[in-house]
């Protein structure tokens, strides 16, 4: 059984499925990613340079879509390849919103092709136009809505689709809602159990204890998508009102979703310089390992997660796993994984006063918390590595069966 995966970021959403696929015998994975892709030791890795970028003459609204031309032109190239030098998979499980997977039946018009759909544009109802602070031009709103010609090749190329999450499926067109299967890809519940021991050491030294008034605050980069601005502006309230939490912030400088602010080189420093807070109590930590991350959850009393009604974060569910006391917002995908007043709290995403006040009510730590926590860890099973790599055997090893000459269509 030869299986090929395809993400520019590799192994980004399949680092479990590659895992558990690269130890049953008899299966050879193989994988195509960018030149900057971390990759996995147990799996070899094909890089890839797309020869130039977009031409700077080409229209913005369809200047994503020759990017992603321009990627799958280069995968394609790749595949040729391996095609004359003898290769050929049974199955191709890619993610295909950078382009690479677009021209994946050009080089294997047969071979199963396995799509990881995980977003579909809306010029309204969903991230774009959602903060009033970030208004929605319509220049802005014709390009995101160009976006998706790629994404609809995608859709209709592949043999089988997944999305993660209810509402990220929700979002694609209903015609296509009978091909996308709802597969979580999974998190380490069991690798990320709660402990009262815990401690958290700063980068000053200072020693953070499980236990003590922590608020945690955890985004790839720190923005407005997630809820940056919001956080910040009610940070100097809850710090005036409870003189001895201690606020860890983990995230990066640069912009994962949206633009940079426009006086500012990073939002951090914009809205740090708009909400002056203590630097003995709020702690930047930037980037940090995966183990200092997970100390953090440990630690943390009350855990802050805002979010666009966009993707949702993995620190979210690792944070539900960790057992810890959520506030979050009152959006769409933070709604399926998150039930108010059951196993966390929801405010609404612009409502600054109710954020300060569910924070500090967690912070005094009412007995009612001790029940949400555990809820919170109990509920996060759903979203177990184990359920969602059992899921994808399930679903493609069906999809690889109808393809003849797979036996019972197991790896």
């Amino acid at each position: 059984m030869k299986v090929l995966f395809i993400h520019q970021n590799f192994p980004g959403q399949f680092r479990h499925l590659a895992a558990h696929l690269s130890r049953q015998p008899g299966t050879e994975v193989l994988a195509i990613g960018l030149d900057r892709a971390p990759g996995m030791e147990a799996v070899r890795l094909l890089r890839y340079r797309p020869h130039r970028g977009p031409n700077k003459a080409t229209h913005p609204y369809a200047r994503m879509f020759e990017e992603g031309v321009l990627h799958g032109q280069q995968v394609l190239r790749m595949l040729l390849d391996l095609k004359r030098r003898g290769y050929r998979p049974d199955v191709v499980i890619a993610h295909p919103g950078w382009g690479e997977s677009l021209y994946v039946k050009q080089a294997f018009p047969d071979v199963k092709l396995v799509h990881f759909c995980e977003y579909y544009y809306h010029t309204k109802g969903a991230d774009a136009g959602f903060d009033p602070e970030f208004p929605l031009t319509p220049d802005g709103a014709a390009a995101i809505f160009s976006r998706n010609a790629m994404h609809l090749l995608n859709l209709e190329q592949c043999d089988l689709a997944v999305a993660p999450m209810q509402w990220q499926r929700s979002l694609f067109p209903p015609i296509y809602h009978g091909k996308i299967a709802l597969i979580h890809e999974g998190i380490d519940v069991e690798g990320l159990r709660p402990d009262p021991a815990a401690t958290l050491e700063l980068p000053d030294g200072k020693i953070l204890r499980a236990g003590e008034p922590v608020i945690t605050y955890v985004s790839r980069n720190l923005e407005p998508y997630r809820g940056f601005h919001r956080f910040m502006r009610a940070l100097p309230e809850i710090l005036r009102a409870h003189p001895t939490c201690q606020v860890v912030i983990i995230g990066g400088d640069d912009v994962s979703y949206g633009t940079r602010p426009k006086d500012a080189p990073s939002w951090r420093t914009k809205l740090l310089r708009e909400n002056p807070v203590d630097p003995a109590r709020v702690h930047f930590t930037g980037k940090v390992s995966y183990a200092n991350y997970r100390r953090a959850l440990r630690v943390s009393a009350v855990h802050v997660y805002l979010t666009y009604p966009f993707v949702l974060s993995w620190s979210l569910l690792e944070a539900l796993a960790s057992g810890c006391m959520v506030v979050a917002s009152d959006t769409a995908p933070v709604r399926e994984a998150i039930r108010h007043g059951e196993n966390g709290w929801l405010v609404d995403f612009f409502d600054g006063a109710a954020l300060v006040e569910r924070v500090l009510q967690a912070l005094a730590a009412p007995p009612e918390t001790v029940a949400l926590r555990a809820a919170a860890r109990q509920s996060v099973r759903a979203y177990s590595v184990e359920r969602g790599v059992g899921q994808y055997m399930s679903w493609v090893g069906r999809l690889c069966g109808e393809a003849g000459g797979m036996g019972s269509g197991k790896f």
